[in-house]
C-alpha cells in the first residue's frame, strides 16, 4: 500500500513498471469528456446494485476502485473517454461528527493509498484497464491540507506523514473573509470537528515534497491528468511548479462565479473548473422559462472569453459532488437536457458527475453522494441515451475541420437570444439551446447571422432532421424545449451519425510494460464513393383509420407531382405515441428536387402538407450507406 518517495524511486528505475506511456497534452484533453465519480460511491467489487447506502451517514458505502473497474463498459458506452476518481492518498478513518473519509478529501498520508478503495496492484489495473480500452484516468489532489480529527487548537501534527511537524503548516486560524486573500490563502478550511490543517506551501521544503509527490504519482499508476482541489487556498506562485511537476493536463478547483476571479488561475494551471459558467447555466435551465437566465448566460460567455486565457481547456459542468444536483432544482429533462447539451458543445470539456444520467436528484452534500450502483446501471436512462448521443455528436465535432477551423479549438460565439433561446455558433456548428421545459410548443425559430447561403442543406444532428437555409435564415424546428445541433449534411457523410457509415481508422494510446503492449485501435470499413445513395423518408404524421401517407416530387422517382405515381410510405412501426411513417428511396448522389407529403383518404381524395415544399439535394456517401431525413407533417 505505501508508495513512498524513496521506493518510488528505487522502483521506477526497475522494469517492473516498465516505461510510462505518454501523457495527454492539454491540447488533446480538449478532444476528451469526462465522467467524475466518488470512488466509494460508483461500484463495489461484489458488483452488488443493491448494498445499502445512506448518504446522510456520511460512512463508507462500499466502493473500489476493481468496482470502477467492473462497470467500465458502462462508462464507455456513455460516450465518455477519461474518468477523474477522487483522491487515493491514505487517510484518518475514524467516524466524526462530519462523518468518514470515504470522499478522500482528509489524508494523512500521502505516501500510501487508501485500503478502503482497494490495493496498489487495483490501482495499476484501473490504470491499465483504462488504457487497453483507449481511455485515461484523471486523479483528484488535495495540496492544501490534511486531515485531523479533532479541533485545530489540538492538532498532533506527528501523525501527518510526511509532514510531521507543526512547523510545516500555518498558525491555525478557520477562514474568516473571503474577500481578504491572504486569510484565505493563510487560514484553515474545516471546522472544530475536523479540521484541515493548512499546509504552508510557501516554504520550499513543502515545495520539494509535494513537486516530487505528484511526479512519482503520476508515473507510478501512469496517470493522464489531474484535478486539483482547492486551488485559490494556495499562493498562485506554488502551482507553476506543481503543474510542470506532474507532467500532465492539470484542472483546479476555484469555487468562485466571478471570472475576473477564477481566470488568473489558468495562467498558472492549465486550466480551471468553469464556476462562472456553472451558476448562469442554473439560472438558465434550473426552471422554465427562467427570467433573465439567458441573457445572463449569454453575458458570461462573452466575459469567460475575455477573461481566461483558453477557455477550451476549462472544465465545464452543471453538477459535482459539492454542490446540488441539478434534479434538485426542476425534474424536467428538457431542461436538463439543455444544460448538459451546453456543456459539451462550447468552450471547454464537458464532465459529467455519476449519477447524473441516472437523473439523481440529490440535493446539498451528503444528499448529492448517492451510490450509482442502485440505480441497476441502467442504459436505457432517458439521460444515460441523451448523453451518449451528445458525446457522439462531439466526438464527431471534434473530428471534423468544418469551415476550415478545428472545432475543439474554435471560439464559441453566441449570436442570437430571446427570453428563452440561445443560440451559438463554434467551428461552423450550431446549437440552439431553451429554457421552454418539455412543456414547450413546436414552432419555428428562423436564425439569420449563421453565414450560411440561401439553399444550404443542413442536418440536426439530435433528430436527423433535413433543413434547407432560406433567404430569410435557418429554420430551426423547435419543440418540447429540445436542443437543437445543426451542421452542413455534407458533414456527415461517413460520419457515421443519421445512417451513415463510420469510416476511417483511431488509434489511441499505447502502453507499454516490460511484459505487453496494448494498443486500442478502432478500424472500420473503407469508403467507396457511391453513385446512388438510400434515402430513408421518416415522416411523424397522425392519421386515421382508412388514411395512407404517399411522398410526393418533382423528380420521375417521385412521380413528378403526379399523386397517381406518388411513393407509399409504410405504416408498420406506427403508434399512437409515435406516428412514424417511412420509406426508402434509392436516389442518385447531387439529384436535387422538392417534395411534400400528402394523405390519400379512403375516398381516394387527396391532402396536401401546407406550403412552402420541401427541399433536398442527395449528399455523396459511401457505397450501401443509408441517409435519414426525419420530418413532421405540416
Amino acid at each position: 500500500m505505501k508508495f513512498s518517495l524513496t521506493a518510488l524511486s528505487s522502483l521506477l528505475s526497475v522494469s517492473l513498471f516498465g516505461q510510462a506511456a505518454e501523457a495527454l497534452s492539454p491540447a488533446e484533453w480538449r478532444e476528451q469528456s469526462i465522467y467524475f465519480l466518488l470512488t466509494d460511491r460508483f461500484g463495489r467489487t461484489d458488483n452488488s446494485t443493491t448494498a445499502s447506502c445512506d448518504t446522510s451517514q456520511r460512512v463508507y458505502c462500499g466502493g473500489s476502485w476493481q468496482g470502477v473497474i467492473n462497470h467500465l463498459d458502462y462508462i464507455q458506452d456513455m460516450g465518455f473517454t477519461a474518468i477523474w476518481i477522487t483522491p487515493v492518498t491514505g487517510q484518518f478513518y475514524q467516524d466524526t461528527g462530519d462523518g468518514t473519509s470515504y470522499h478522500g478529501y482528509w489524508q494523512q498520508d500521502i505516501n500510501t493509498l487508501n485500503p478502503n478503495y482497494g490495493a496498489d496492484s487495483d490501482l495499476q489495473a484501473l490504470s491499465t484497464a483504462l488504457h487497453a480500452r483507449g481511455m485515461y484516468l484523471m486523479v483528484d489532489v488535495v495540496a492544501n491540507h490534511m486531515g485531523y480529527d479533532g479541533a485545530g487548537t489540538s492538532v498532533d501534527y506527528s501523525v501527518f506523514t510526511p509532514f510531521d511537524s507543526q512547523s510545516y503548516f500555518h498558525p491555525y486560524c478557520l477562514i474568516s473573509n473571503y474577500n481578504n486573500q491572504t486569510n484565505v490563502e493563510d487560514c484553515w478550511l474545516g471546522d472544530t470537528t475536523v479540521s484541515l490543517p493548512d499546509l504552508d506551501t510557501t516554504q520550499t521544503a513543502v515545495q520539494t515534497i509535494w513537486y516530487d509527490w505528484v511526479a512519482n504519482l503520476v508515473s507510478t499508476y501512469n496517470i493522464d491528468g489531474l484535478r486539483i482541489d482547492t486551488v485559490k487556498h494556495v499562493q498562485s506562485s506554488f502551482w507553476p511548479g506543481y503543474n510542470d511537476a506532474a507532467g500532465v493536463y492539470c484542472v483546479g478547483e476555484v469555487l468562485d462565479g466571478d471570472p475576473a476571479y477564477t481566470c488568473p488561475y489558468q495562467d498558472v494551471l492549465d486550466g480551471v473548473l468553469n464556476y462562472p459558467l456553472y451558476y448562469q447555466l442554473l439560472e438558465a435551465f434550473s426552471s422554465v422559462s427562467a427570467s433573465g437566465g439567458i441573457s445572463a448566460l449569454y453575458s458570461m460567455i462573452g466575459s469567460i472569453a475575455s477573461d481566461c486565457a483558453d477557455p477550451t481547456l476549462l472544465g465545464n459542468f452543471v453538477e459535482n459532488h459539492d454542490n446540488p444536483r441539478f434534479a434538485s432544482y426542476t425534474s424536467d429533462y428538457s431542461l436538463a437536457k439543455s444544460a448538459i447539451a451546453f456543456l459539451f458543445l462550447a468552450d471547454g470539456i464537458p464532465i459529467v458527475y455519476a449519477g447524473q444520467e441516472q437523473h439523481y436528484s440529490g440535493g446539498n452534500d451528503p444528499a448529492n453522494r448517492e451510490a450509482t450502483w442502485l440505480s441497476g446501471y441502467s442504459m436505457s436512462a432517458t439521460l444515460y441515451s441523451f448523453i451518449a448521443s451528445t458525446n457522439a455528436i462531439r466526438k464527431f465535432l471534434v473530428s471534423t475541420s468544418g469551415t476550415g477551423t478545428a472545432w475543439a479549438t474554435a471560439s464559441n460565439k453566441p449570436f442570437y437570444q430571446d427570453s428563452t433561446t440561445i443560440a451559438m455558433m463554434k467551428g461552423g456548428a450550431v446549437t440552439v439551446l431553451s429554457n421552454l421545459g418539455a412543456s414547450g410548443s413546436s414552432y419555428t425559430l428562423t436564425l439569420s447571422g449563421t453565414g450560411y447561403a440561401s439553399g444550404t442543406s443542413l442536418i440536426e444532428l439530435y433528430t436527423c432532421a433535413t433543413i434547407t437555409v432560406g433567404s430569410s435564415g435557418v429554420p430551426v424546428p423547435m419543440a418540447s424545449g429540445l436542443p437543437r445541433v445543426l451542421v452542413p449534411s455534407s458533414w456527415i457523410t461517413s460520419s457515421g451519425l443519421c445512417g451513415t457509415t463510420s469510416t476511417g481508422t483511431t488509434t489511441t494510446k499505447v502502453t507499454t510494460t516490460a511484459a505487453t503492449t496494448t494498443k486500442a485501435t478502432t478500424t472500420t470499413t473503407a469508403c467507396t464513393a457511391a453513385t446512388s445513395l438510400s434515402i430513408l423518408f421518416d415522416e411523424l404524421v397522425t392519421t386515421t383509420y382508412g388514411e395512407n401517407v404517399f411522398l410526393s416530387g418533382s423528380i420521375s422517382q417521385l412521380g413528378s407531382w403526379n399523386t397517381d405515381n406518388a411513393v407509399a410510405l409504410s405504416a408498420s412501426s406506427y403508434t399512437s405515441s409515435n406516428p412514424l411513417w417511412y420509406v426508402s428511396v434509392s436516389l442518385p448522389v447531387g439529384t436535387s428536387f422538392e417534395y411534400k407529403f400528402i394523405k390519400k383518404e379512403s375516398d381516394g381524395s387527396i391532402v396536401w402538407e401546407s406550403d412552402p415544399n420541401r427541399s433536398y439535394t442527395v449528399p455523396s456517401g459511401c457505397s450501401g450507406s443509408t441517409v435519414t431525413v426525419s420530418t413532421s407533417w405540416r
